[in-house]
Formats: C-alpha cells, structure tokens, sequence
C-alpha cells in the first residue's frame, strides 16, 4: 500500500478520492471488480461508495448487485478494518423511500449483503418527502444508537431540507450528519458553489462533500470528441453535454493532462478534490484501465508555474476559472432525459 493521504471527516480518515461502487455487478463483473477494488487499496485509497439501488437500472438487476460484489470482495480478504465503507438507501425498487420501517429492513438487507456488522457511512440517499422528516432522522438515529452505522450522510438534498434535518437533529439531541453527496464537478457547479447553495450551507453546519458524477459520467476523461457520435452504456447520461463549452472545458483539462504527463480524468478530479470544503470527490472505474487516473489522482499536484492561472484553491466564483484562466462556461446541464434521470441511474 502507497503512503496516500488522507483527509479527517469525524473520526474517519479518508483518502482524498473515493472509489464509487456503481459499476460492479453492473458493467464490471465480480472477477474485474475484485481486481479494481485491490488495486484501490493498494494504491492508498480507502473509501468505498455503494447504495442499496445499485444497479436496479440493468437489465436482469433487481438491485443490491453492487454490495453483494464488495461484501463478497470484504469477505475473501482481510482489509475491513482499512476501509471507510459507505452505502445508500431509499432506491432500491422493493425498498424505497424513508420510512423508519424500511430503514431499518433496508439497513439490516445491506449489511447481510455487504457480509459487515457495521457501515461506516450510511445514506439517505434521495428526500422523501411524503415521509415525515422526523420519523427519517429518527431512524437514522436509532440505527447510529445500536453501533449499525456509525455515521450518517445526506445525498441529493437541497439546502432547505438539509437545514431542517439538522434543525429535527439538534431539537432531539441527535448526531448530526457528517457529509454531504452533491452533485458536482467541472461541468455542473451550481449546485454547489456561489451563495445560499449546497456548499456554502455544508460548510456552515460542518459537512464534508463527497461529490459524485465527479467525472462528468465519463465526459471528462477526454474520451468524447466533438461532433463524434457517443454510444455504449453512459451515451444518455453524456448525450446534453455535447456543447461547445463543454468541449472546451475538456479540451483545457486535456492541455492540462499533457503538460503533466497524466490522464485528463486525474487533472479533474485533483481539481475536484481541491476544491473548498471538498473531502474527496467519487469515481467509478469498471477496470484497471480506467482506476489508473483515479490513482493518480490521489497525489496529484497541479503545478500553477507549469500552467500560468491553474490554482486548484481558488475562490468560489466563477470568473476567472483557475483551471483554463478565463471565465467559467455556462453551465452545462444535468442530462435528465435519454433514459431517465443520471441522479437516479448509476449514481
């Protein structure tokens, strides 16, 4: 194992890049999954991102494929103590939503999945509004109390409903939720930075982010071309990002990339994972091929004199961008059509 860093969030320490669990049982099988997961490891990253509802969306899944590879993987070696395992629920199609009853049923059907007595993490992955917000954070609770999760993150929820969790947390004397999993990276910042967003209010209640689709569901690693046409499992979930400034966006990660003789998906994620307030960004890696930058990325060091403009630490606002030295692009926005919602498959 390589003398990665690691980032603190509560008690945990974290490396700076996680490894997203989407893909296995999905596009990568339990043999590939194995080799991805132990090279992660290996490589000196420590965190394992899964959910209950992964990956219900593949044809023959019901959901529950992606745990039942990485309990499988935790059962066959000797590393649970090495790892920060985190998982999700309310997607699972025979366990939706957030009732304090299916918590605790979807809770006990992840861990016997997951082969562990504990989740260092646990989720709530998506709102569920026609459950009382009370009776969710109470269940959470409950779950934290008799040592099943040991820390609880919110994933999708805007910055009001984040607020009234916390409010029903601090009324009740409750442990508040450690981390946040936002929607973000280089194409898709609005969720996060400028005022009143999810950033600002994560860093005022002292949440970690933990950004998923940190790669553009692949469209940052450069593989896409302009006016090429783009198939395979992700075509939908790119399709909305074939624009201009969005291609110029990943041409200057790319320019970056060469400069430093690593691949473009590492410039955008060391741009991610330095971003403030962020504890590590997620990505998936369906093999070794496409781990490589993700282990690249936990060392990664931008050079700002190599590149005049690139500072991964700069401010908030949009204009100049540090990484291109000139103004940010318009949004590119969330591809919710061609094959449903990305929030909803593969994340």
């Amino acid at each position: 194992m390589t003398g990665a860093p690691t980032r603190t969030l509560a008690d945990l320490r974290i490396s700076p890049i996680g490894l997203g669990g989407n893909v296995f049982g999905w596009t990568a099988d339990e043999t590939t999954s194995f080799e991805v997961l132990d090279a992660y490891l290996d490589g000196g990253g420590n965190l394992i991102d899964t959910a209950d509802g992964y990956s219900y969306w593949a044809p023959g899944n019901s959901g529950g494929e992606s745990e039942t590879v990485i309990g499988a993987w935790l059962a066959s070696r000797p590393v649970r103590e090495r790892v920060v395992l985190a998982t999700k629920v309310s997607t699972k199609p025979d366990r939706s939503g957030l009732s304090a009853d299916n918590i605790r049923r979807a809770l006990e059907e992840s861990l016997s999945r997951l082969r562990t007595d504990v989740i260092d993490i646990y989720y709530a992955h998506f709102d569920d509004e026609s459950t009382p917000l009370e009776e969710t954070v109470g269940a959470f609770e409950e779950a934290r109390l008799v040592g099943r999760i040991r820390h609880v993150g919110l994933s999708n929820y805007t910055p009001e409903r984040i607020r009234q969790w916390f409010a029903i947390a601090d009324a009740h004397g409750y442990a508040r939720p450690v981390v946040l999993q936002p929607h973000y990276n280089l194409l898709h910042r609005d969720d996060v930075e400028g005022p009143g967003a999810r950033g600002q209010v994560a860093a005022e209640l002292g949440m970690g982010l933990m950004p998923y689709f940190a790669l553009a569901a692949g469209f940052l690693t450069g593989k896409y071309r302009r006016d090429e046409p783009i198939s395979g499992e992700r075509a939908g979930m790119v399709a909305d990002y074939q624009r201009s400034e969005c291609y110029d966006v990943v041409e200057a990660v790319a320019r970056v990339a060469a400069d430093h003789g690593v691949e473009p998906a590492a410039v955008a994620l060391a741009w991610l994972r330095d971003r403030p307030g962020v504890t590590a960004p997620l990505a998936s890696a369906r093999n070794l091929s496409q781990l490589r930058p993700i282990l690249e990325a936990l060392t990664l060091e931008v050079s700002v004199t190599r590149r005049p403009g690139l500072s991964p630490g700069s401010p908030m606002p949009r204009a100049p961008d540090p990484l291109w030295g000139r103004p940010a692009p318009t949004e590119c926005a969330c591809p919710e059509r061609n094959g449903g919602c990305i929030r909803r498959r593969g994340r």
